[in-house]
């Protein structure tokens, strides 16, 4: 099979179903507790308004609204879906994170890892000036690319086996770079789905984006954030996990 023949971002679609359990909620935990942590520190107490862009199923937010309350916009109503049913409390909205502008201020804005789906320079710098149009001044900005230029390694293979209700689910990943002269990495996804004793076998493409850290520096400054990265040891990962975070520069009045 030709992987140019493989249809993209079919689990932002017809199989957005499958979310829930090959990437369930509490494996987010951990992470998401570096994030709340990091927004107190920067925030300081109280429930705070966030707005998370990009927001997919709502898996790293369903940990963070039980202190913030919270806005969350994607462009894939499937995963909309999904997010709804686990954030109830949550205000949704359909958006791309490239170009929404929601006329409403907020102390921060997140972009969990759908900042990877961004792959020109160009809609990067748009993504990040969305965040900024919707920080309060000194507003806090953070993200976490799936990768970045200077760490990654190419070829990547992953996998993954769970189980649903109703199916068993064997979910294998493999991620490699056609092109290392491009912004672009390829991910192509084989899902192993057993139902009622029937095996269903289905493919997935994804096309993400893979910037040097200098480049995540200069467009996030680019947009008017003050720039840092905090790192952190994840029982999950080999590799330190890394925040990028801006802090939105307070404009004085001349």
């Amino acid at each position: 099979m030709n992987p140019a023949d493989i249809p993209l971002n079919r689990l932002y679609s017809d199989l957005a179903w499958l979310w829930p359990v090959m990437s369930p909620p509490e494996e987010y935990a951990e992470e998401a507790a570096h994030w709340k942590n990091t927004l107190r520190e920067l925030l300081g107490p109280g429930r705070h308004e966030i707005l998370e862009l990009g927001v997919g199923g709502g898996h790293n937010l369903s940990h963070l609204t039980s202190d913030f309350n919270a806005t969350a916009v994607d462009l894939s109503e499937p995963m909309l879906a999904n997010s709804k049913k686990l954030n109830p409390t949550v205000t949704h909205i359909a958006g791309d994170m490239r170009s929404v502008r929601l006329g409403k201020k907020f102390r921060a804005v997140l972009i969990h890892d759908a900042i990877s789906h961004i792959t020109s320079e160009d809609d990067l710098l748009a993504t990040v000036k969305t965040a900024a149009a919707h920080l309060e001044s000194g507003g806090v900005f953070i993200t976490t690319p799936d990768n970045i230029r200077d760490t990654f390694k190419s070829p990547r293979v992953e996998s993954v086996m769970c189980s649903g209700k109703e199916f068993h689910l064997t979910c294998c990943e493999y991620t490699h770079d056609p092109d290392p002269g491009d912004t672009t990495i390829e991910t192509i996804f084989t899902y192993l789905i057993e139902k009622e004793g029937r095996l269903q076998i289905e493919h997935d493409r994804m096309i993400t984006g893979l910037f040097p850290l200098a480049t995540w520096k200069r467009l996030i400054e680019g947009a008017g954030f003050a720039f840092e990265t905090r790192s952190f040891t994840l029982s999950s990962l080999d590799t330190p996990y890394t925040l990028l975070v801006g802090r939105l520069r307070t404009i004085r009045p001349s």
